[in-house]
């Protein structure tokens, strides 16, 4: 599979033409693909600060929970504004029945990543200037969050429930086929200018 840095990757989202005032870009894919890490390495070589959806998503709402997002983070962002939102409690309330807990604030700036399953949904139109998406194979996947939710309980259960609702929305909205660029999230990121692996 072809290689390329993530240098490379923000030189091309810098270059790449933009009639909005804010550049965002989407990392997307299943849970437990690798998007975190992605975007994380990605926010360093474009010098991006990183909005998560899982700060918004909930185990029960692949939906619904766009709408305050949209309200408090992309519309004043795409006004030049700096933005305020309340994040998502998994602790007390995993299911998301509505409890939020801390508040992060966001400056306006020329780029913000969006980060987490759903990033990139259609909903966005016009509006996202570059999308990535990460994919890894479903077994991987799985172990990777059961690793990450070793403390919670009945994670396995929560995984095996979780999946097929992402599968099912994913292929829906089509965000895959729409990304600019699709990566091999089964691989480790290597090399001194770090490097990652696109399916082509």
């Amino acid at each position: 599979m072809p290689k390329k840095t993530f240098s490379e990757l923000a030189a091309d989202i810098r270059e790449r033409p933009c009639s909005q005032p804010l550049r965002l870009v989407a990392v997307d894919g299943g849970a437990g693909a690798g998007k975190t890490t992605f975007a994380a390495h990605l926010a360093r070589a474009v010098g991006a600060p990183v909005v998560q959806m899982d700060d918004f998503i909930s185990l029960d709402d692949l939906e619904h929970w766009w709408a305050r997002l949209e309200t408090e983070v992309l519309a004043p962002l795409f006004q030049g504004k700096g933005c305020r939102y309340q994040i998502r409690d998994w602790v007390g309330d995993l299911h998301g029945r509505g409890l939020l807990q801390e508040w992060k604030e966001l400056s306006p700036g020329p780029f913000v990543i969006l980060e987490g399953v759903g990033a990139s949904r259609r909903a966005l139109g016009e509006r996202l200037h570059y999308s990535v998406w990460i994919d890894a194979p479903a077994p991987l996947r799985i172990q990777r969050g059961l690793e990450r939710d070793a403390e919670v309980e009945g994670s396995l259960e929560i995984w095996a429930t979780w999946m097929p609702k992402e599968a099912a929305f994913h292929l829906q909205d089509g965000a895959r086929s729409r990304a600019d660029l699709r990566v091999d999230g089964s691989v480790p990121y290597e090399g001194e200018d770090l490097c990652f692996e696109m399916i082509e």
